[in-house]
């Protein structure tokens, strides 16, 4: 269902806004629904949803409007407008997906769009191979993930190396082994290359490495506790000491990555602001084990309080989209109450299929560790405010040494490089008063000049 309202009047010249707030309110719809603020240009400028529309858009137009933020969106406010929705919930979904289409400058903006990596397992080989996988998942095998960054499965694969000692080589490199490399000599790889370990044996690492990467830890850990008690007893005391030292690696990945005793996947999210910036911070646990952790530093727009910052982070980040790892967790736990909290759940739940619960008062290994994101957030936001600082005192130096009337607002670096007067390249690297601006970097391949004329390329490079 939907119902679309909207009102507006040629500007005149007066101090009051050129939108007719009074005439469109007074025949506004008090069902919950999404509104969409229009500029001059027909542009979005803000999306936002409402339990009761009325309310919540004459919330806009008081006399005292809710912080200067609010104030610059009312003044540039030309045409709203508004559907009608069967239930808060809808609202939600509705406004989540707007957003993520129009990319209103006003809203809460999440700017992710890498690929998270996976563990890949392949299967077309009668020695399988574990890999880092990142991007499309077409090859024959298993993959397991995704892991929040590199280096959580830099560290799965590394353990795994010493743990089961399953190849990690190229099939080329493989191929064209006639005597064991480096990693079978530091003990590593069981070297499957020249026959040093049956296809049996090897077989039963693979599924024991299956079995970690599954999160079946308890149950690997007694498999392989029966192992060494059986090699012990028939006096095979080096194999005994092989699988004691797969439990004793088993033991401390226990100890510095499971959350409790349960196999629950739940990510756990803190969100600290200061001085106009946010940072949100979430850990990642799939099935009862710390996967890793990963820093967001979202556009505050309208946004004044950490349950509101909550609230529209939850939404981008997780329905309709998969979530931060791809899938929802069945939960999520949180440093504050998300605004919306009963809405937001029933979105979450109705998005992914499952029943999802939001918490923010927990106990225990949950609550330990809620506050080490809440203090990573903290610690990660504070350096970003101080690095931005430091950044505008650097281009307040800059205007003063220069002598420039009005503030640099961009720097563009160029670099002119070449090998012997061939293939010669420019750079360019952007900085403004957030930072390095790594989006607008440029590389540019120089053609037509003569060879190792810097100053011929750097006139080329500054004029594309």
């Amino acid at each position: 269902m939907s119902d679309s309202s909207s009102a507006d009047k040629p500007p005149e010249k007066t101090n009051k806004p050129s939108f007719d707030s009074e005439s469109f309110l007074a025949s506004c719809s008090q069902k919950p629904g999404v509104y969409q603020m229009y500029d001059a240009n027909g542009k979005h400028l803000y999306i936002g949803k409402a339990k009761h529309l009325k309310k919540r858009l004459a919330s806009y137009f008081r006399p005292q409007t809710p912080g200067s933020k609010t104030e610059a969106l009312v003044r540039k406010i030309m045409h709203i407008d508004v559907t009608v929705t069967g239930s808060e919930t809808e609202a939600l979904i509705l406004e989540n997906n707007l957003i993520k289409a129009e990319r209103p400058p006003y809203n809460i903006l999440l700017r992710d769009d890498k690929t998270y990596p996976y563990i890949f397992l392949s299967s077309a080989h009668e020695y399988p191979r574990l890999t880092f996988h990142r991007g499309n998942r077409r090859a024959k095998g298993e993959y397991f993930g995704p892991f929040p960054n590199r280096y959580a499965v830099r560290e799965s694969l590394s353990l795994l190396q010493k743990m089961f000692k399953v190849r990690q080589c190229e099939d080329s490199f493989f191929k064209n082994r006639s005597r064991p490399c480096l990693q079978h000599q530091i003990g590593r790889c069981s070297a499957p290359c020249v026959d040093l370990i049956d296809k049996k044996d090897y077989a039963d690492t693979v599924r024991k490495s299956t079995m970690f990467l599954q999160g079946h830890n308890d149950e690997l850990t007694n498999e392989i506790l029966k192992e060494m008690d059986s090699a012990a007893t028939d006096l095979e005391f080096e194999i005994a000491a092989e699988k004691r030292d797969q439990i004793s690696h088993l033991r401390v990945v226990q100890e510095k990555q499971y959350i409790d005793n349960g196999r629950g996947d739940i990510d756990i999210i803190a969100a600290a602001t200061a001085s106009g910036h946010a940072c949100i911070q979430v850990l990642y646990v799939r099935h009862g084990r710390m996967l890793g952790s990963r820093s967001y530093y979202p556009n505050l727009g309208l946004i004044e309080n950490q349950n509101d910052l909550l609230e529209a982070f939850i939404s981008q980040a997780y329905i309709a989209s998969g979530g931060g790892l791809g899938s929802v967790p069945s939960e999520l736990i949180s440093n504050v109450t998300p605004s919306g909290l009963d809405g937001l759940t029933a979105a979450l739940s109705e998005s992914s299929g499952k029943q999802i619960k939001i918490l923010s008062n927990v106990r225990s290994g949950r609550a330990r560790w809620l506050n080490m994101a809440t203090e990573t957030a903290n610690q990660n936001l504070t350096a970003r405010v101080n690095n931005r600082q430091q950044v505008r005192d650097r281009f307040e130096k800059l205007q003063q040494d220069l002598q420039l009337t009005d503030l640099p607002e961009r720097i563009e670096c160029f670099d002119i490089s070449h090998s012997s007067g061939e293939q010669t390249v420019a750079s360019c690297v952007v900085f403004t008063h957030e930072g390095a601006k790594k989006s607008d970097y440029r590389k540019f391949n120089i053609e037509g000049i003569t060879g190792g004329d810097d100053y011929a390329a750097m006139r080329q490079a500054v004029e594309r």
